[in-house]
């Protein structure tokens, strides 16, 4: 078979090990030939795409990002766009199915697109970790690496000037980042989108800290809402797909603090750099794994499915329960962090 592959969404570490895996298996193992698509969806709208040989993936695991390019392309719109137009580029090209690696929008028009006709195998990818029928997505790891190396020299900095520091991390809807940083850098709050905290609350949590000696280390995830508000901070407009983009409650939650405690307080957004750099070797292994499943599925013809983590184990799952909810936070899982907060 000839096979196309993209990335589409927010780039994140991990995803040319999962292409260099895709393309070393499925060539060595079925002899397929394989494709990449420039620039996501946008790609396989305008028909633009790269040929896959062994020699162009070689070597390139340990690096971030991704050799095809992303975007953040809805394939269902404009003139090119739709299943009829992106089935009729594939025959054209002699492309016999499509391998699509990305978080839940990228999913999401995958299922569409499969329940169109065309055949679709998915790869599960997105740092905040909130897709429900995987344990683990890889580049999640690296964004927690990178968000824990930073608190930690937030704390150094915050320490030498006796202020309260407060780390914006990504997490639109799920506070994993925010939770597993926040509780490896040992954050005196954590604030995530699956819990309302008032600002008085987290005002106590900083002034028990500052109590104690110790400059107030606050993260928060970019999808928090306090108690009080309807939804989360936005003034950026909305994304391709409709979503609002969200970024700016770390600098107001600042002002908040240091308005109740008089403590003098800074905000910092991490932002892209945790998209960015070189992958954890967990990462790395997972992405891998990801890639010789999806070439798997594909030779079986298994259309409609996602590769997924269970346990120690690739397996699986259809686009229709990979996509069913997102995993959030258990109360449980921010009760324990929340015994360490203050």
């Amino acid at each position: 078979m000839r096979i196309g592959i993209l990335t589409s969404g927010g780039d994140c570490p991990g995803l040319n090990a999962v292409i260099r895996s895709i393309v070393f298996r499925g060539t060595r193992l079925y002899d397929h030939e394989f494709v990449g698509f420039r620039n996501g969806w946008r790609g396989v709208v305008e028909g633009d795409f790269i040929e896959l040989p062994l020699v162009r993936v070689r070597g390139i695991g340990k690096h971030g990002g991704t050799i095809l390019g992303t975007s953040r392309t809805n394939p269902f719109e404009g003139p090119q766009g739709g299943p009829e137009n992106i089935q009729a580029m594939m025959d054209a090209n002699g492309i016999d199915a499509l391998i699509a690696i990305g978080g839940e929008g990228t999913l999401a028009a995958a299922q569409r697109l499969h329940r169109a006709g065309i055949r679709m195998v998915g790869v599960p990818k997105t740092i905040d970790n909130d897709l429900d029928s995987t344990d683990y997505t890889f580049g999640f790891d690296t964004a927690v690496q990178i968000a824990t190396d930073a608190l930690d020299r937030l704390r150094t900095t915050g320490e030498s000037h006796g202020r309260c520091m407060v780390a914006e991390v990504m997490g639109r809807h799920v506070g994993w980042i925010a939770l597993h940083s926040g509780m490896a850098a040992g954050a005196h709050a954590i604030l995530i989108p699956e819990k309302r905290v008032s600002y008085e609350q987290v005002a106590t949590w900083v002034l028990d800290a500052q109590g104690r000696g110790r400059a107030p280390l606050v993260v928060v995830a970019e999808g928090f809402v306090p108690e009080g508000e309807e939804s989360a901070h936005s003034h950026r407009g909305l994304d391709a797909f409709g979503r609002p983009r969200l970024g700016g409650i770390g600098e107001i939650l600042a002002h908040e603090l240091e308005e109740r405690t008089g403590i003098e307080t800074r905000s910092t957004v991490l932002g892209h750099i945790q998209r960015g750099g070189t992958p954890t070797g967990y990462d790395r292994v997972l992405a891998t794994r990801f890639g010789m499943a999806a070439a798997d599925m594909v030779t079986r013809k298994q259309w409609g499915q996602m590769a997924s983590l269970r346990g120690t184990d690739i397996t699986a799952v259809d686009f229709d329960n990979a996509l069913g909810s997102l995993k959030t936070v258990p109360e449980d899982r921010y009760r324990e962090a929340e015994m360490l907060f203050g």
